[in-house]
């Protein structure tokens, strides 16, 4: 996971990863719609907007989801919603 601004710089990145298993392609879309779009080998990203609606849903993943990481995406998201024209981007394999 990485804070990018427009020009394609780094401004933070997360210490770990997201570690993929099967729980979340069991996620249901119309309850985790932004978490729903990740995939493991594809990119995802998402803008100021979308970080705030990413927020609430890692307040509710699963157990199953869980991990390290949501700590992590938590403070990546304060980074995008801390600027203008930062995106959070989830880089897949």
């Amino acid at each position: 996971m990485q804070v990018r601004g427009d020009s394609g710089d780094v401004l933070a990145r997360a210490k770990g990863g997201l570690q993929w298993t099967s729980a979340f392609g069991d996620l249901n879309p119309g309850l985790f719609p932004m978490l729903w779009g990740l995939i493991p080998y594809g990119d995802a990203v998402f803008n100021h907007r979308q970080v705030s609606l990413l927020r609430v849903e890692l307040d509710r993943l699963p157990a199953a989801c869980g991990g390290e990481w949501v700590g992590q995406a938590r403070e990546l998201c304060q980074v995008v919603e801390q600027g203008s024209h930062r995106y959070l981007w989830f880089v897949g394999d």
